[in-house]
């Protein structure tokens, strides 16, 4: 009871701290909510407001059907354009794709003779020119066939019809993805960066000293930073969860957050201890700062978050087994997104309780080393 008083205490100290330092207070505000906000909007992967021009050489119905179909807020409104045009629009990157419709397109059409259309697309623009090329194919398959069908004439059968079904979202709004992954890559940047600060502040002070000679033991000490700074970042999630993506950002959450919460807590035993490890290597901020980069890219560019495990070479997917951030986003991904109770992610929380209790281990055997020396 005396060592849980203790840790208490500590923590509470912790947090006395913290709420003192406000450029650490104010990267944790900025990290769950602005960061989360900008990272949603900014990097979006959906086709929008694409500048398209139109090269209408037909005069017909059926070209300016197809001109009208391109819409917002896929695209913007097609600017006519003659084709002598085309290179030097293309060449000044005003349009990024260039509808040119030939003569005598419809009657070909209706004629059942070959009829071909030109699309100039400008890939320097890749994620607009890879999305919106199949977006103006799709609109002018769908015209030409609603328009031949009205003209009384059969339509030519496709041998294979795709009908797609696209579950948790709907729409593919890479914001509803990007936002939550966000918050996760947050906790892992935060929890280290917040323990090991915690250890490096107490050194260039002088207080840990002050610390070592009080009836206190350094797991005692190095247990209060791992709760008070986990409790710091717990709560941050669930307001950003809440009030930013759920709230602004009017991202469903189909799970239950306080499963994810557990879950989170259990992971945060894992990313803390590793701040623990790194603040007592480094012997000030700044080498903090940059053992923390060689620490915090790799597990969030491999944790699953921005490329599925699944496009990854099978070595390297299997060894990351071995990683806790992999099943952090795993069953965030299954809790958030699908839905999932927790008989489905059970076993990935044990894994990551399994792996982080390891690391807390090894994280307050290195801090009671370093404090003896110290």
């Amino acid at each position: 009871m005396t060592a849980l008083a203790n840790i208490f205490w500590l923590g509470t100290k912790e947090l006395r701290s913290f709420l003192r330092d406000y450029v650490l207070l104010g990267l944790v505000v900025y990290s769950f909510s602005l960061a989360i906000i900008a990272q949603a909007q900014s990097s979006s992967q959906e086709l929008r407001n694409a500048a398209i021009a139109i090269v209408d050489e037909d005069g017909s119905t059926l070209s300016r059907r197809i001109t009208q179909a391109f819409l917002p807020p896929y695209f913007k409104a097609p600017v006519p354009i003659a084709e002598r045009d085309i290179v030097p629009a293309l060449n000044a990157g005003r349009y990024t794709f260039v509808l040119d419709i030939p003569p005598r397109f419809e009657s070909d059409l209706l004629g059942r003779r070959p009829a071909r259309l030109q699309l100039d697309v400008d890939a320097t623009a890749m994620v607009q020119a890879g999305l919106g090329a199949s977006y103006v194919q799709q609109i002018v398959a769908d015209e030409v066939a609603g328009f031949v069908s009205r003209a009384g004439a059969a339509p030519t059968p496709t041998p294979v019809e795709l009908i797609a079904r696209i579950a948790f979202n709907p729409n593919a709004e890479t914001g509803w993805f990007t936002s939550v992954m966000g918050i996760l890559n947050s906790v892992t940047m935060l929890a280290i960066i917040l323990a090991g600060a915690a250890v490096v502040r107490e050194r260039e002070r002088g207080t840990l000293e002050h610390l070592l000679v009080m009836p206190v033991t350094p797991f005692e000490i190095a247990m209060a930073k791992v709760w008070a700074n986990g409790l710091v970042i717990l709560v941050a999630v669930g307001l950003s969860l809440t009030l930013v993506v759920r709230g602004l950002l009017h991202v469903p959450i189909s799970g239950s957050i306080p499963l994810f919460l557990a879950g989170t807590a259990a992971y945060l035993f894992f990313a803390t201890s590793i701040g623990l490890f790194l603040g007592t290597v480094a012997r000030s901020m700044p080498q903090l700062g940059l053992l923390y980069l060689l620490i915090y890219l790799p597990l969030a560019m491999l944790s699953g978050s921005n490329t599925p495990l699944e496009s990854m070479p099978p070595w390297l997917a299997t060894l990351l087994q071995a990683s806790p951030t992999v099943h952090f986003v795993a069953f965030a991904q299954a809790i958030l997104y699908r839905g999932a109770g927790f008989e489905a992610v059970w076993t990935r929380i044990v894994v990551v309780s399994g792996i982080g209790a390891l690391f807390v281990a090894a994280a307050i055997l290195r801090f009671r080393k370093a404090t003896a020396l110290s």
